[in-house]
């Protein structure tokens, strides 16, 4: 008697946790795809509680949102399946319902059906990866170069292809923003690229492994020292588009960040002639383990 009691306490249970489960998931579902503004995720920074990926600006981050969609209708699939399976188990061959157990202990159709499906599904998965990690690396004839080399705690940019200039990138002090400007994600000098332009980049870093992320432009490549990576972006709207460095880097390792911004061909070309002039006569800074910026000859000096 007790443990028929026990028994059906704990179907109750299970009951109350598998509807809240699904109530979650339900509202977690219209969030994601059709939430608020404060829930949806922003494009080029990341917006207050936001649940989904911040919004495409490129090609690559396009069928990033597609694929990403895909595998969420799979996932759901899955787990209402495989919940409405536990259900059916619990409300149908419960002590109560099913006093005396079936002692069947093979069942081909379904021994096959578990085993052909999953494989299915994760062919069905496979395909679209492949061509996304294709439309990544395999990289298209490029309008510029932008190559970039990561340094503890900050970037440095050069333009091959428009004069070979080169400047540093530090984040701006919370105490120097500007209203407008993003905490923690603000930099003195920003990356300056063409709209619907592809742009190659080339990653390499000066002293250990950092990684190069741009979220919005569905971009994350490791910064790795003596070696030297490329990826690609097309940007596809004008605007200023924020990363990070993704790899754990050393003590200021948050306080790298990525900043590029989105201009017509008419204001790329009149911001490369003024970059020239202004980069060409300015020494390279280098920042020191104190965080000091200093002429990189003084520097040489000091140590």
């Amino acid at each position: 008697m007790g443990v028929t009691i026990a028994m059906k306490s704990w179907i109750r249970n299970a009951a109350r946790t598998a509807a809240g489960f699904i109530v979650g998931m339900t509202g977690l579902l219209v969030l994601a795809l059709t939430g608020t503004g404060a829930a949806l995720a922003g494009t080029g920074q990341p917006s207050p509680w936001q649940i989904n990926l911040q919004g495409a600006a490129s090609p690559v981050m396009e069928s990033i949102h597609s694929f990403h969609t895909f595998l969420l209708v799979i996932i759901i699939g899955v787990v209402l399946l495989v919940l409405a399976l536990l259900i059916l188990v619990i409300v149908r061959f419960n002590e109560k319902s099913n006093p005396v157990p079936s002692r069947t202990t093979h069942n081909t159709l379904i021994e096959v059906l578990w085993t052909v499906v999953p494989v299915l599904i994760l062919v069905a998965i496979a395909i679209p990866s492949f061509r996304l990690l294709f439309l990544e690396l395999d990289l298209p004839k490029a309008d510029l170069t932008v190559k970039v080399t990561g340094h503890q705690w900050y970037w440095s940019y050069e333009y091959p292809d428009n004069g070979a200039f080169s400047f540093d990138s530090l984040m701006v002090a919370t105490a120097d923003l500007k209203p407008d400007q993003p905490r923690l994600l603000t930099v003195d000098n920003e990356v300056v690229v063409p709209v619907n332009k592809i742009v190659r980049i080339q990653v390499t870093a000066a002293d250990v492994i950092h990684s190069f992320a741009l979220p919005s432009f569905g971009v994350k490549i490791d910064a790795l020292p003596g070696r030297l990576n490329e990826s690609w972006f097309q940007a596809t709207k004008e605007g200023v588009y924020y990363g990070q460095c993704s790899e754990l880097c050393g003590r200021d390792h948050a306080f790298m960040p990525i900043a590029i911004r989105v201009v017509s061909d008419a204001e790329f070309a009149s911001w490369v002639e003024k970059a020239k002039q202004e980069f060409a006569s300015v020494e390279t800074p280098e920042r020191l383990a104190q965080g000091d910026i200093v002429p990189a000859v003084a520097g040489a000096a000091a140590r």
